[in-house]
């Protein structure tokens, strides 16, 4: 590292983002004396109406990842998935990513330069990842993130622009943490597992002022999570720690405040970045399996990031029919690599070629308020609800990249010694930072609800954006990249839809969006070439219809829909010309999703989904080659998913997990896949007494070889069988 370490680094940018927030905690604290004389609000009743684990979806709860305009998942006009805390912690989700696997049709790998999500047919680059409703435009920044410190996850499928911006054709996903709750609890949890697991995790909800009648009332809110753990892959170990905080204040006259901190540390000693498959690189892809623990990055490897948020979110009930949120939002995150990432067999299988070295830095800071509103009132004498707002953020992301895609070294496969990183020739410490981009973005929204008829409701949205994206060249200055370059979007992106109650058990939707994302990827990471030659977004466009229900005395629910989405002006290479690229592209993807909850007794729950995707290019050249009709990387025409829960005795609850995913191919080209995989998960839980609870799992209990993400030549293989002890108290 050149000039302040690292450690200084982060610590000045802690305190830098510290004092330019002091006045807004400052804002948030003082009025609190001044209110508590307002007026109370009314008593709240919690009523627990949650459905039992694995068992009914749930169908009822609101979500705001489907609509702002507080429907629930049976009324929304889309797929919404809602994957809650009691659901994470029955399936043992341990990170971000396990949670994931519980949306219908999803995959995901935690390979760490290039964070994989697929969505009905799309990898991240078109899937919005959102953390609490804003979209920091990066998907590195979905890393695994250990789970404790989130109440639920949300997801929307297909085009969903409309709610949060450009970015979601194939689907927007929706991380969102614990605040503060209107309540007083605590809970604990301890978990030790295969190589060297130890997890340890607390939190605590309680009043720290008031009567609990109302205005005067803060609560207060601290989650804590350390993880500590080596890998099955040689000389890889991760640590990491979140923290959430928050205040809850009840300020009198229907006016709320929640300030909301969080901060996330990951350390990885010696990535892992994958495994070399066997020549020839064709058909089926192997690998040899005397060196799936192997790892060929350098001695000294690193993977490291720090992320800290803060939101100050401020809720008025102006009245029975009329409500408004302020949220102001603040991200700032820094994220080293240093590592040799590519390995390769030679064409004898005999000796693994290791190439690309890389030292990396990312460093991200996002700055943005949203104001929105809902009003419930009439239209023309029908019912109609409407939800509006605003939205306007300055996102700035600085990379400092240096890169030699040289041979670093050829080594045995089994027995080998690498590198330090800094001993690779034309490696040395200190980052040059390559390019500033600058996505300013100003945003204003619509959606409305209104009732045709008692039993059909049409819901439609709408959302226009200007999007001014600056590139500052901080290094030489050539034709291909000038000192600085600018270009604007406007995308509007829209839904309309009709959801008709047929039953009172049952109902069907139809509806179409509409979405925008960038040609070539995220605009906080656009090179030069990607902006100068490509002037308009991306489109996608949906048309969707399903059907939800209650079924069998009411013992069981089920979603199921069917949809085509298809995206056009892809950058794709100029068939004239290898060398610049064209918005001809296209890209297609129709499918069906089905999603089922059971409860047949009081003891058995069944809960499982399955999907079937037909995604393929229409229109791609790739090294003067088409394309056109391949399935595009990494992504499974079907994936399945079944859980079960059985309880033996009101103390002994036995859980089953089965996952199946299809082949997947490597290659555009379709020349290289790696076949399909099912894993198996076990778990047995002892409830010792009503507030502790101690629970085994064992996770790939067949101990499966399974590849997470390929690519040409590599896989990046998914863990080996491993066990892990939790035991869980509240208080």
């Amino acid at each position: 590292m050149s000039g302040i370490s690292h450690d200084a680094a982060i610590a000045a940018r802690r305190a830098a983002l510290g004092c330019a927030l002091f006045p807004v905690v400052l804002l948030a604290v003082s009025p609190l004396h001044a209110q508590t004389t307002a007026s109370q609000l009314p008593q709240i009743d919690v009523v627990d109406t949650s459905p039992v684990v694995n068992g009914r979806l749930d169908l009822d709860t609101p979500s705001d990842t489907g609509s702002r305009l507080g429907l629930t998942p049976r009324e929304t006009p889309a797929t919404v998935t809602v994957v809650n805390r009691a659901t994470i912690d029955a399936r043992g989700a341990q990170n971000t990513q396990d949670i994931l696997r519980s949306i219908p049709g999803v995959t995901a790998h935690d390979a760490p330069g290039s964070v994989g999500v697929f969505y009905r047919g799309f990898s991240s680059n078109s899937i919005s990842q959102l953390f609490n409703g804003v979209n920091v435009q990066y998907s590195i920044a979905a890393r695994p993130v250990d789970s404790w410190i989130y109440d639920r996850v949300e997801a929307i499928g297909g085009p969903s622009s409309f709610l949060f911006g450009s970015g979601a054709v194939g689907g927007s996903i929706n991380y969102i943490t614990k605040v503060a709750e209107r309540q007083n609890f605590g809970e604990a949890q301890v978990r030790l597992g295969s190589y060297g697991l130890k997890e340890t995790s607390f939190g605590i909800n309680r009043r720290i002022a008031g009567d609990g009648s109302g205005a005067g009332d803060h609560y207060a809110r601290l989650d804590v999570n350390h993880r500590d753990a080596d890998s099955w892959t040689d000389g890889t170990g991760r640590r990491s720690t979140q923290v959430a905080a928050s205040l809850l204040s009840d300020l009198g006259s229907g006016l709320s405040h929640t300030l909301a901190y969080e901060f996330q540390d990951e350390d990885v000693d010696r990535p892992y970045w994958g495994t070399p498959t066997l020549n020839p690189a064709v058909g089926r892809m192997r690998i040899d399996e005397g060196i799936r623990d192997k790892n060929y990055n350098s001695a000294d490897g690193v993977y490291q990031q720090r992320v800290q948020w803060l939101r100050s979110v401020t809720d008025w009930k102006a009245s029975s029919a009329l409500s408004f949120k302020n949220t102001l939002y603040v991200y700032d995150a820094l994220r080293d690599y240093r590592n040799v990432e590519t390995y390769r067999y030679n064409a004898s299988n005999t000796a693994v070629i290791r190439s690309a070295a890389l030292l990396q830095r990312h460093d991200q800071h996002l700055i943005g308020n949203r104001v929105e509103g809902l009003y419930r009132g009439t239209l023309g004498g029908l019912k109609s609800d409407w939800s509006f707002g605003v939205d306007y953020s300055v996102n700035k992301q600085t990379r400092f990249p240096n890169s030699l895609p040289a041979v670093v070294s050829t080594v045995n496969p089994y027995n080998f010694g690498t590198e330090n990183f800094f001993d690779v020739p034309g490696m040395r410490p200190g980052f040059v930072p390559d390019r500033n981009n600058k996505i300013t973005t100003a945003a204003a929204y619509l959606e409305n609800r209104t009732a045709l008829l008692p039993s059909l409701n049409l819901i439609t949205a709408l959302r226009h954006e200007r999007i001014d994206l600056d590139l500052t060249n901080r290094r030489a200055v050539t034709a291909a990249s000038p000192a600085s370059y600018s270009r604007s979007y406007s995308p509007t992106t829209g839904r309309i839809g009709l959801v008709w109650d047929a039953t009172q058990n049952a109902s069907v939707y139809a509806q179409y969006a509409t979405a925008a994302d960038p040609p070539s990827g995220v605009l906080s990471t656009a090179s030069f070439a990607d902006v100068m030659n490509n002037s308009e977004l991306t489109t996608g466009r949906q048309a969707e219809v399903g059907a939800k229900l209650d079924f069998w005395e009411n013992k069981g629910t089920a979603t199921l829909s069917a949809y085509r989405i298809t995206r056009k002006n892809i950058a794709t290479q100029d068939p004239n010309n290898s060398a610049l690229t064209a918005l001809v592209g296209e890209q297609s993807a129709q499918g069906v999703e089905l999603a089922v909850g059971l409860q047949p007794a009081p003891r058995w729950s069944v809960q499982g989904n399955l999907t079937y995707v037909d995604a393929q290019y229409e229109t791609f050249q790739q090294a003067g080659v088409s394309l056109a009709g391949k399935r595009p990387t990494n992504t499974p025409a079907v994936v399945g998913n079944l859980w079960l829960s059985y309880a033996f005795t009101p103390a002994w609850q036995a859980t089953l997990g089965l996952r199946h995913v299809g082949k997947a191919y490597a290659d555009g080209a379709n020349t290289q896949y790696w076949p399909s995989y099912t894993l198996v998960d076990v778990g047995l839980g002892w409830r010792i007494d009503r507030s502790m609870t101690l629970t085994a799992r064992i996770r790939n209990l067949t101990d499966k070889v399974y590849a997470a993400n390929v690519v040409s030549g590599m896989a990046y293989l998914g863990a080996p069988r491993t066990a892990d002890l939790t035991l869980r108290v509240a208080f």
